[in-house]
């Protein structure tokens, strides 16, 4: 299984998750993009990295540990 990861964005193309990630540091860059590219590229994406938000209706929750920071990106899938 192939996922495509579509960040959002708004109506004047601009991307928060892209201006998000654009602030981090290299080395928290580099793992939230490891931690995504396991998403898409993975049939089963370990827990720790990518689960279903408990009661919510379709929301997904990857989160990306570095050091003491914790980074959370939500998503849903489209179709």
């Amino acid at each position: 299984m192939v996922r495509e990861i579509i960040f959002y964005r708004t109506k004047e193309g601009r991307s928060p998750v892209e201006q998000f990630l654009d602030g981090l540091a290299p080395k928290q860059a580099q793992k939230v993009a490891w931690v995504l590219s396991l998403i898409e590229e993975l049939d089963r994406v370990p827990g720790q990295y990518f689960q279903k938000m408990v009661n919510t209706d379709g929301l997904w929750e990857a989160r990306v540990r570095v050091g003491a920071n914790i980074f959370r990106l939500l998503g849903c899938f489209d179709g």
